[in-house]
């Protein structure tokens, strides 16, 4: 049964501090009319720390110098774990189909990184399409993932997956590289291993983000919507500083770093819409 905070007796006070906070954390952003959602996520926590205020939460968080399990704690029950293969298809079709290419072509090593990848659906729609388009058999290709979320880090590792996950994927590519288990659906394994590391980041972390944004192709898509202005430009510049010279950026298609400034250009490419980061000194 779910907790509420206001049958808990604990006092909202706090709660503009607490969101101030994920967001600098996090980069996660709750307006005061999301406060409610806010503090029905956090209840369990603050209980089970035998808190009996959101403010006894918030100082932990704040000053603790061992609150890391706190705050992993806290990005699990704030996570937005929605997502299914074959999701804004179009986009993925033009980095398969456009993209690759181009850096083949350049002579660029092919690495890609999908952050966040929530439960692995995305990098493996994305490793579906490669292996259809045979680019597997004809360039080394990296294909890499992340999430906030260590839970769902552990799903994708686990490559099993519930009838939810499939509602847009074409029933003859379900056939090819899953099979039925039970309640669940198993990845071939040989597609699941074309992702080489499943690893869990915090976006807000520049030291977590640097190493693994040193790619030419960054999906990350549906995480922003989520972000308040601020750290989404945080995010971008991280990214911008550590991938190549020229390089892409895949957003989701109700996002955008139009009103930002940033590194990257609005392209249309292969029909969708990616933002480009140019070679300045070209």
């Amino acid at each position: 049964m779910a907790l509420h905070a206001d049958g808990l007796g604990l006092s909202s006070s706090a709660l503009p501090l607490l969101a101030s906070l994920i967001n600098e954390r996090l980069g996660l952003f709750y307006e005061p009319g999301r406060y409610d959602l806010l503090a029905d996520r956090l209840a369990p926590l603050v209980l089970d720390r035998g808190f009996e205020s959101f403010l006894d939460y918030y100082y932990l968080l704040k000053y603790d110098a061992d609150s890391a399990v706190d705050w992993r704690r806290v990005m699990e029950a704030l996570s937005i774990g929605e997502t299914y293969f074959w999701r804004e298809i179009d986009q993925l079709r033009a980095v398969v189909d456009h993209l690759v290419p181009r850096l083949v072509a350049a002579g660029q090593p092919v690495r890609i990184w999908c952050v966040p990848c929530a439960s692995g659906e995305e990098p493996l729609t994305l490793a579906m399409l490669l292996e259809e388009a045979g680019w597997f058999a004809r360039a080394p290709i990296e294909i890499h993932a992340s999430d906030a979320s260590a839970s769902a880090i552990e799903r994708a590792r686990a490559g099993r997956f519930r009838e939810r996950s499939f509602r847009a994927l074409p029933a003859g590519l379900r056939a090819k590289y899953f099979t039925e288990d039970g309640d669940a659906w198993v990845v071939d394994p040989a597609l699941h291993a074309r992702v080489r590391s499943w690893s869990v980041v915090n976006l807000l972390c520049e030291g977590e983000v640097a190493p693994r944004a040193r790619a030419p192709v960054i999906l990350c898509r549906n995480v922003f919507i989520y972000f308040s202005p601020a750290a989404v430009a945080r995010v971008a510049g991280t990214f911008a500083r550590a991938m190549p010279p020229r390089a892409y950026l895949c957003l989701g298609a109700s996002e955008s770093l139009l009103k930002l400034q940033t590194a990257f250009e609005l392209e249309e490419i292969g029909g969708s819409f990616v933002y480009v980061k140019e070679d300045r000194n070209a």
